[in-house]
């Protein structure tokens, strides 16, 4: 071969290398933007996951707290209830016992225990009634703002992952 043929080879396979090294290049430039444009959707992605975690769990605690505080209050109109109960039952048993003592016969006697207890028994199941009703209530009242945030929660799972 000549000089001049194999300074054209030379050059012509000089030509081809460098254009396989830009050719890799590029792909290399190529492949680390698409990887990147991945990595960058995929943070973006778990960071809108735990922003909606956190939410659901912020929204499930205030659920929760709402709950306890309706709770405590109807627990506390409960007491007073029985209490009032409780002191007008005593009260009513306090004056009973002054008409017995002043009652000057036997039959008088029978009388007033008979409506005593009757009183007492007509009192006992109006109370009664009046306790659970306060108790079915408090129970429905307490579990509402429990029972929306599970509502909610569902149609979130069952909401189609955008």
């Amino acid at each position: 071969m000549t000089k001049a043929k194999t300074a054209t080879a030379v050059k012509t396979g000089a030509k081809q290398v460098e254009e396989a090294v830009a050719n890799g290049k590029e792909t290399v430039a190529k492949a680390v933007a698409a990887t990147k444009e991945q990595v960058e959707k995929a943070s973006d992605a778990t960071l809108k996951g735990y922003d909606e975690f956190a939410s659901v769990n912020k929204e499930n605690m205030d659920a929760f707290v709402e709950a306890t505080n309706v709770f405590s209050k109807g627990v506390e109109e409960l007491g007073k209830a029985y209490f009032a109960f409780a002191q007008s039952a005593m009260e009513a048993s306090v004056e009973a016992s002054k008409s017995l003592m002043a009652a000057k016969t036997v039959t008088e006697v029978v009388d007033l225990q008979v409506d005593l207890v009757r009183a007492n028994v007509d009192n006992a199941v109006a109370e009664g009634n009046k306790l659970s009703e306060m108790a079915y209530k408090l129970t429905n009242e307490t579990f509402q703002p429990l029972q929306d945030r599970f509502n909610a929660n569902m149609e979130k799972a069952m909401k189609p992952a955008a």
